[in-house]
């Protein structure tokens, strides 16, 4: 019987509501355990402090209107719950055990954890201020003539976005690969969105040129290849560096992708081919065209080359290369 009404009051609540009950006491009992610990008393004072400030952070969640129906709140309240557990289960451990004093390796485990909730706590408030679960606005124009899968799209787009800017690492690649998916289903219309608010380029560049993970990079290039109608926005929020360091430096695929994305910027204006000089791409691009094996990744990096030919760049570039090997 205690199970049914255990299940009953599940039922009553969303998930969203549930992880937020969770989380609230793992708080409770992250902070009791916590300030019992003797050992490495300046790393859990570190941890206290973040720990004590995520109530106020989940309050400021579940208070908005997306909150309810929400991918994203509903993985960030995963994350922290999981977080948090960590949290307890390190307590307890430097309260058992008086060697981990001067154990390097529960050392590495604190920093790692404070790590964490700097991070939860980091994107809390960065969805708080930007608002990024309301952030993309859909024209009722796009909505009302959309299918019902494509109505879908849209609305999943703003969950998308959310993940995007806050979400952790898998999530983030759920993200891509299923903004990828859409678009195959629905690209005149998704660009058509994106067109009139351009954070989710920003948000692509911005996974392009910080992260670690070269397959969200390569994922992210993926995206960046399609949006030839927001070359100048693109180019403006710094896409051209992290596109050539991948030429550079990727993985094949990678290599591919970021070189396809050069050729189809630069097919836009002269200006981006200038700026693709300007930030170093020569070089990379002349080294793809003389040892890859790609046809296509080799063809596109004739092309751009081939633009610095028109604009009559390019005397001056086989000097400048020349010379930049000589004294490399």
């Amino acid at each position: 019987m205690a199970e049914d009404g255990h299940d009953s009051v599940v039922d009553m609540q969303s998930i969203e509501e549930w992880l937020l009950s969770c989380a609230e006491g793992l708080v409770l009992k992250a902070l009791e355990k916590a300030r019992q610990v003797k050992a490495f008393p300046e790393r859990w004072e570190m941890i206290i402090s973040k720990v004590e400030k995520i109530p106020e952070r989940l309050s400021a969640l579940s208070s908005h209107p997306s909150f309810s129906n929400s991918v994203f709140c509903k993985e960030q309240l995963q994350v922290v719950c999981r977080t948090l557990n960590e949290t307890i289960a390190l307590a307890a451990i430097c309260l058992k055990e008086k060697k981990y004093q001067a154990n390097l390796r529960m050392q590495s485990k604190l920093d790692a954890l404070d790590g964490k909730l700097n991070m939860h706590l980091g994107d809390f408030e960065h969805v708080m201020i930007t608002r990024v679960l309301d952030e993309v606005s859909f024209p009722s124009s796009i909505a009302s003539t959309s299918t019902e899968p494509g109505a879908a799209i849209h609305g999943n787009l703003r969950e998308l976005l959310a993940l995007l800017q806050s979400g952790h690492l898998e999530a983030k690649h759920k993200a891509l690969d299923s903004l990828v998916e859409f678009m195959k289903e629905d690209e005149k219309n998704i660009l058509a969105i994106i067109g009139r608010n351009n954070i989710f380029a920003s948000l692509l560049v911005q996974l392009l040129t910080y992260t670690t993970s070269p397959r969200i990079r390569e994922k992210s290039v993926t995206v960046i290849c399609s949006f030839g109608s927001c070359e100048n926005w693109l180019v403006s929020l710094g896409v051209l560096p992290p596109l050539i360091r991948l030429v550079e430096s990727g993985r094949p695929i990678g290599k591919q992708k970021a070189t396809i994305a050069l050729q189809r910027l630069s097919s836009m204006s002269s200006q981006t081919s200038l700026c693709i000089v300007v930030h170093g791409g020569v070089r990379p691009l002349i080294e793809i065209c003389r040892t890859s094996d790609s046809v296509l990744q080799a063809a596109s990096a004739c092309r751009v080359i081939e633009k610095f030919w028109f604009l009559g760049m390019y005397s001056g570039l086989c000097l400048w290369f020349s010379t930049d090997l000589r004294f490399s």
